[in-house]
């Protein structure tokens, strides 16, 4: 009977500590931190932070991963030095003028237009007034100005150095370039191949005289 009892009794305690333990709270909690981590409030002020500030800026000197140092400053001898003497290090393909486009259409064709004439949608509805077009000749639209506007802005027009990396810029920057010389009568910027009377082609990629002779 004892032993029954016995019996008894420790299955109603167990029953009693299995029936209150909450699995979504362990009971036992060795490092709380794990378990329950703090919510800081954005831009707010705790002790733990050096400065007592939540938000902390990049260490003196560091470079974002993916980003390259632009010796070009915001200024307009900066915007002036870069269209003299920047020039695009991408190769003139078919993906990065296809990419360029694209990109143009999302960022820049709302004010500029699809053609480059200033006549984008937010002009059309008077948004923004007075974008002139590429092909205004009172304009000095260079590889390294179109990539300098970008970086920084200009007048009414913000940054885009946050919305797009390197590559994209200087993508977007072939296209410019197209849209003015279409708008000019120019000659486009895109691959070239040129046929010899021996059957050998040239693969020409650039606007400078750089070529690959493939025989056939």
């Amino acid at each position: 009977m004892n032993k029954i009892l016995k019996i008894s009794f420790a299955l109603l305690g167990l029953i009693t500590v299995i029936s209150c333990a909450d699995n979504t709270k362990p009971n036992f909690q060795y490092m709380p931190n794990m378990y329950e981590p703090v919510g800081y409030e954005t831009y707010g002020e705790y002790e733990v932070f050096p400065g007592g500030l939540e938000a902390m800026l990049p260490v003196e000197g560091s470079i974002p991963r993916g980003w390259q140092p632009y010796d070009y400053p915001n200024t307009t001898k900066g915007l002036n030095e870069a269209k003299a003497s920047l020039k695009s290090p991408l190769e003139v393909t078919e993906e990065n003028l296809a990419d360029g486009k694209e990109l143009y259409n999302i960022y820049c064709s709302v004010c500029h237009g699809e053609k480059g004439d200033g006549n984008g949608i937010l002009m059309q509805r008077e948004k923004f007034l007075g974008i002139p077009s590429y092909a205004d000749p009172g304009r000095l639209i260079t590889e390294g100005g179109t990539y300098h506007v970008q970086m920084y802005g200009l007048n009414s027009m913000g940054s885009y150095a946050s919305q797009t990396n390197e590559e994209e810029r200087w993508q977007i920057t072939q296209h410019v370039m197209n849209l003015k010389a279409t708008l000019l009568g120019e000659p486009l910027k895109e691959p070239k191949i040129v046929v010899e009377e021996n059957g050998a082609f040239e693969l020409v990629t650039g606007s400078d005289e750089s070529a690959v002779t493939v025989e056939l």
